[in-house]
């Protein structure tokens, strides 16, 4: 992949070269009754778990929604990623994420976007049985086929996933941003100090800074 002209991470975003790529935004994930949750208590998922909830619903999903319409109209390439096994058992999982007992079997309900930011019919969907996008499926190959350069990440979670996917993007040659508004973890704590840890690895703007930047 040839460097862009200009060496800066601050470049507005070309269509032609760009994606929008939503992290792990899945009925496993997002949902009560999801797979991560579905073991919590009532308190726990009101104490330990309230900000985030409550940042999904008022402001991360919202602005999912508004980032899918605009790129969409914009005619750019939106794709997703979901946690989910290439097996029933979850036997291909990475080591991690067997230590960590997570397992999203293959087709599963859990393994499903949410409706919110449902895929189109011609819209690629990529299932990672690791924390990074970049380790466990093709994405690189896919990205480079689509003549992608640009890659926009939102979703989940700030301090993992997207944590793990915008600084693996960057080794490989993409100029990456990130929507700090369209994406969230436990706390607004750990969601800021993610953005600190990882400025040096992409462009960070809002939901609405972007939509008019490619509205332009």
């Amino acid at each position: 992949m040839n460097p862009p002209t200009a060496l800066s991470r601050d470049l507005p975003l070309r269509a032609e070269q760009s994606a929008l790529l939503f992290i792990d935004v899945q009925n496993f994930c997002v949902r009560r009754e999801g797979g991560e949750f579905k073991d919590a208590s009532d308190a726990e998922i009101a104490g330990k778990y309230g900000y985030f909830f409550d940042q999904l619903k008022n402001t991360a999903i919202p602005n999912m929604q508004r980032l899918q319409s605009a790129f969409r109209d914009a005619g750019i390439e939106v794709l997703y990623t979901t946690i989910e096994s290439l097996t029933k058992d979850g036997r291909d999982r990475s080591l991690d994420y067997k230590i960590t007992g997570f397992n999203v079997p293959r087709g599963s309900w859990d393994g499903r976007v949410i409706d919110e930011i449902e895929p189109g019919e011609d819209e690629i969907v990529l299932p990672k049985s690791s924390s990074s996008v970049f380790v466990s499926t093709h994405i690189d190959y896919i990205l480079r086929n689509l003549g992608v350069r640009q890659l926009v990440i939102s979703g989940l979670i700030t301090d993992q996933c997207v944590e793990s996917a915008v600084r693996d993007a960057c080794d490989p040659g993409y100029l990456v941003t990130l929507v700090t508004d369209a994406c969230t973890t436990y706390s607004q704590e750990r969601h800021d100090n993610s953005l600190g840890a990882i400025a040096g690895y992409c462009r960070q703007t809002d939901t609405r800074s972007l939509i008019a930047e490619i509205g332009q």
